[in-house]
């Protein structure tokens, strides 16, 4: 999240952050579907509620989409050979096992193998995975009102197998099925050239020379287009709305995410209505290139997303990429666009338009049920369910990384199967969930399911459930420094590992030395230290926290929203100066 949009409070069922008891439950065996980044949290957060998992995996690795492959099959997703994270590794690593110190802040694939394997081996994940294990059907049991029980069926090496468990935790992702919307566009089905999915691409080899489309405008499709330019002839990247093209690198050169993504920065940006928010993240994106002179800006009355990519307005000014409008048909060679132009002598059309949600290895009815959004309470538990033995682990978007959001929901969810923490009954999720889609279809309010979860807002969600989230103000009584990095630094994971269950007696030592571990792979050239007398800084150190209370406090007393909009920036500008400050 780089700059939030306020959006519609979710309602709790935790008693203000005190989790609540329900009667005692049975669950016991737990079935976890998939061995990536969600399915690892989720076999460790069974292991520390005292639950026995059992995670079936039907590649032969764990990772996920992490595993890169030389080839495509088996209708699994991986990750191109070039990627690199798109989350710096401080906002995006599991709350109680920080990324080596060494490690890059944004790393290509193998190193975050090399993390998710020693997460797996630290924490004694892997004698509970089975790989190479296919789950081709989850069913309930006849007595499933009563008892909760799923029937699971798998098959390895051409056996199937029937076991029952008491709760199922689906890690599968959003990833499974590609999105090839060719009825989209007329003419395709005549085109001569190549036709491929983004889930087909590894490398540029064999594109040498080659003229290229790109339709769609997503992180992968920016990057697809980038790389491919420096071997084809011509790379022409297709979007239909444009896109927000954000750089990993903030001010004085600090990763994007730990100067944007504050406590203090959400909550000015929540006191503000959303108009004043889009104006200051338009300001803010235009600051470092104006899109709309790079043809990257969206039409009037169409959502615009936010990518990370630092070269492809560098690529896009030098010729290499070239910005098309969406495309309006295809002839046997060419492409034709809806303003009219047409490029002829086309090779290759990469589709970049994402994946359709599927859940296969359910039944009909509940697989219809699981990708209805609306209908999946904190988009975790289905709303229809009796009882609430079936998670969905990792089936969010969210501005900000995956792996800590999936690791909150995986500690809530083994809480409530234990029975330590309550969801609302079935039949007052479904009414709530039925009112909320009325008020959709009638255009009262928007449809939160539809683009990405405001970052800190969903996570302090979670905690509240777990009664995990940290307590800002108790912090600033009893640890004053610590509450002033939680609160003005980065939002890292291991807030939520300060207190509460699952408290971590490392935490406070991974947030007091994040930005330690975020310069220790760029200090590879020492360079004498020639700087000024810091007396000034350090008079700013004491006095800064408690002179900028006593602003926002002014602020709020004087012009509330223009104001705001001035604290928005002193505090991006604060964030920055604590992090090229505190450090020395």
């Amino acid at each position: 999240m780089l700059f939030s949009f306020p959006d519609e409070d979710t309602d709790s069922e935790c008693l203000n952050g005190i989790p609540s008891f329900t009667e005692e439950t049975m669950v016991k065996r737990v079935a976890i579907i998939g061995a990536g980044v969600s399915g690892l949290t989720s076999i460790k957060g069974c292991l520390e509620e005292g639950l026995e998992p059992t995670c079936f995996e039907r590649s032969d690795d764990i990772g996920g989409l992490w595993k890169f492959t030389e080839t495509t099959g088996h209708g699994m997703t991986k990750v191109y050979k070039s990627v690199v994270t798109n989350i710096t590794k401080e906002m995006s690593c599991y709350s109680d096992f920080p990324f080596p110190e060494d490690f890059p802040n944004y790393m290509k694939h193998t190193l975050m193998m090399e993390y998710l394997n020693s997460y797996a081996k630290h924490f004694d994940l892997l004698k509970h995975i089975h790989l190479k294990t296919t789950v081709t059907s989850v069913t309930k049991r006849q007595d499933f009102a009563a008892t909760g029980q799923w029937d699971v069926v798998t098959e390895a090496e051409g056996k199937q197998d029937t076991a029952v468990f008491d709760a199922v935790m689906i890690c599968t992702g959003h990833y499974l099925n590609p999105r090839l919307p060719l009825e989209s566009f007329p003419g395709i089905n005549k085109f001569q050239g190549q036709i491929l999915h983004s889930q087909e691409y590894r490398s540029p080899e064999g594109f040498q020379g080659k003229r290229v489309i790109v339709i769609g405008l997503g992180n992968t499709g920016g990057d697809i287009a980038v790389e491919l330019s420096r071997v084809a002839e011509k790379v022409f990247l297709s979007t239909r709305s444009g896109a927000w093209v954000d750089s990993r690198l903030s001010d004085d050169g600090y990763p994007t995410h730990m100067i944007q993504v504050t406590r203090f920065l959400h909550l000015v940006a929540r006191s503000l209505p959303s108009a004043i928010m889009n104006w200051k993240g338009k300001k803010r994106m235009n600051k470092w290139f104006n899109h709309k002179n790079y043809g990257l800006s969206n039409p009037k009355g169409r959502q615009q997303k936010r990518i990370a990519n630092d070269e492809l307005p560098s690529y896009i000014l030098c010729g290499a990429v070239t910005m098309k409008i969406n495309v309006k048909e295809f002839t046997e060679t060419s492409a034709i666009f809806e303003d009219g132009t047409v490029e002829e002598n086309i090779d290759v059309v990469f589709f970049a338009t994402g994946y359709t949600y599927s859940l296969p290895f359910l039944e009909e009815s509940m697989e219809k049920s699981c990708t209805n959004k609306i209908f999946i309470y904190k988009y975790i538990f289905p709303s229809n369910l009796e009882k609430a033995t079936l998670a969905l682990i990792g089936h969010v978007g969210l501005q900000g990384s995956i792996i800590v959001g999936t690791e909150l929901q995986a500690r809530w969810a083994t809480r409530v199967f234990k029975g330590l923490c309550k969801i609302p009954p079935s039949n007052k999720m479904m009414a709530e969930a039925t009112k909320k889609e009325q008020l959709i279809r009638r255009g009262v309010i928007k449809d939160p399911t539809q683009g990405k979860q405001d970052y800190i807002h969903y996570l302090d969600d979670l905690a509240t459930c777990i009664g995990a989230k940290p307590n800002i103000l108790l912090l600033f009584f009893k640890d004053p420094s610590l509450a002033k990095e939680v609160f003005f630094g980065p939002c890292t994971s291991y807030q939520y590992r300060l207190m509460g269950p699952g408290k971590w007696d490392g935490a406070r030592r991974a947030i007091m030395s994040q930005w330690d571990r975020t310069l220790k792979p760029l200090q590879t050239r020492v360079i004498p230290d020639y700087s000024e007398p810091t007396s000034i800084s350090h008079w700013l150190k004491i006095w800064g926290v408690p002179l900028l209370f006593v602003a926002v406090l002014l602020t709020y007393k004087s012009s509330l929203h223009l104001q705001l909009t001035r604290v928005t920036e002193v505090g991006e500008r604060i964030s920055t100066y604590l992090a090229s400050t505190m450090r020395k």
